[in-house]
């Protein structure tokens, strides 16, 4: 074959189907360049995808960021130092009404708690019929020796009539003499016998000592008690004593006629008494010293065998930044805190005044209007970057001196006071 022919064109390939003779298709060039636009496009997503996830990446450490923290806003007050006791509400009388001679069943109660009562009331009685009978016989046998004893007695006199005239001798005489003596003895022994029986039997009817109001009943109908059980129990409240003890160290701060703020748990109210009494030693065993608040409770409102938080002031009234106990650690006579500057966190160490109910009263060197830390504060250093949000809902600032409700709080006290 020459080179000519070989560049002659060729017939075109045909294809012999069940349907005739058909030509062969030609290649598609633009496939090759869709797999490659897709390619690209697959790379160009991945790019971007990888690009994301570099940009959500933190380059910058923990260390350095800002924290966020929580502030409050300090507030410039007054302070007063004062002490805090806890007192215990006391009747001015109570009794437990039980027998105290005889053992016995009880027959009635008559009477139920927040009953009033007047004095020589019945409050219970008892099934004495035991003791009942012992005092009848006690009281025959004490009328058969009084009648004895005077027979003997007559005779006496009569034989010593006798003597004068020597129809009888002086040792006869002497002998009836002696007998009506014993006699008078034996009846006078009766006697006291049948005093103790009939105290017996009056223990049977129990009445009030004194008037006031019942505070517990004790046991029902059909109990036994025996001398010494209470089965009820009597208070009188128009005068509520308010007891209470206070450290050694502040025997001159609870003097007589010292005011004192009594705050009443049970029911809430808030008033001023005097101290009434003091006692003039302290308990050997606590180094306590006991006080009395005399309060008068015409209308019996008090409630008694409560709690009352007792505070009296001392010293006089100075300058104090108040934050809430929350914003501070406290050691020893100094809170340990700290102060937002701008937004960074400084740590400050300022002297106590006192704590009253929560609130920490601090030395002015604390300016009012300093921004404390009060949420976060326990992983902050001196000098860290933070994010201050101001809490909208502080505690309103109230002096220390003036406050309403006294706080019950050891660490109440100002520092070296009583605990």
């Amino acid at each position: 074959m020459s080179h000519d022919e070989d560049q002659q064109p060729r017939p075109a390939t045909r294809v012999i189907t069940h349907t005739g003779v058909e030509p062969r298709q030609r290649s598609r060039p633009w496939i090759p360049f869709a797999i490659g636009a897709g390619a690209l496009a697959v790379l160009a997503i991945g790019a971007a995808m990888v690009a994301r996830a570099e940009s959500k990446t933190n380059k910058v450490a923990l260390a350095d960021e800002a924290k966020p923290v929580t502030v409050v806003l300090a507030s410039a007050t007054t302070y007063r130092p004062s002490r805090q006791y806890v007192g215990t509400l006391e009747p001015w009388v109570s009794a437990n009404i039980g027998p105290q001679l005889v053992s016995a069943y009880i027959d009635t109660v008559l009477v139920r708690p927040g009953a009033d009562v007047k004095k020589g009331d019945v409050i219970a009685t008892l099934d004495c019929r035991n003791a009942s009978a012992t005092s009848q016989a006690v009281a025959m046998q004490a009328r058969a020796l009084e009648a004895k004893q005077k027979a003997v007695a007559n005779e006496s006199a009569r034989i010593t009539a006798l003597l004068d005239g020597g129809y009888v001798s002086a040792n006869e005489a002497e002998q009836k003499e002696a007998q009506s003596a014993a006699e008078q003895a034996q009846l006078l022994a009766t006697q006291a016998k049948l005093l103790g029986t009939s105290l017996e039997v009056s223990d049977c009817v129990l009445r009030a000592p004194f008037s006031g109001e019942v505070a517990t009943r004790s046991a029902d109908p059909g109990a036994f008690v025996k001398p010494g059980n209470a089965i009820v129990s009597l208070v009188d409240r128009t005068t509520v004593r308010v007891s209470a003890d206070a450290p050694e160290v502040d025997f001159e701060v609870v003097a007589p006629q010292t005011k004192v703020a009594i705050h009443i748990l049970s029911t809430g109210k808030d008033l001023t008494a005097s101290i009434a009494r003091r006692a003039p030693a302290a308990d050997p065993g606590t180094r306590t010293v006991h006080f009395e608040i005399d309060v008068p409770d015409p209308n019996r409102e008090i409630p008694v065998g409560t709690t009352a938080e007792l505070r009296i002031e001392v010293g006089a009234e100075s300058p104090a930044t108040m934050v809430p106990l929350t914003a501070a650690a406290v050691r020893g006579a100094k809170a340990n805190l700290f102060v937002v500057d701008g937004d960074v966190a400084r740590a400050k160490s300022i002297a106590i005044k006192g704590e009253v109910a929560g609130k920490l009263y601090l030395d002015p060197q604390l300016a009012g209007g300093s921004k404390v830390v009060t949420e976060g504060r326990a992983l902050l250093n001196d000098g860290d970057h933070v994010v201050a949000t101001l809490d909208k809902t502080p505690s309103a600032p109230a002096s220390a001196a003036s406050s309403a409700k006294p706080a019950l709080k050891a660490a109440a006290n100002p520092p070296g006071g009583s605990p």
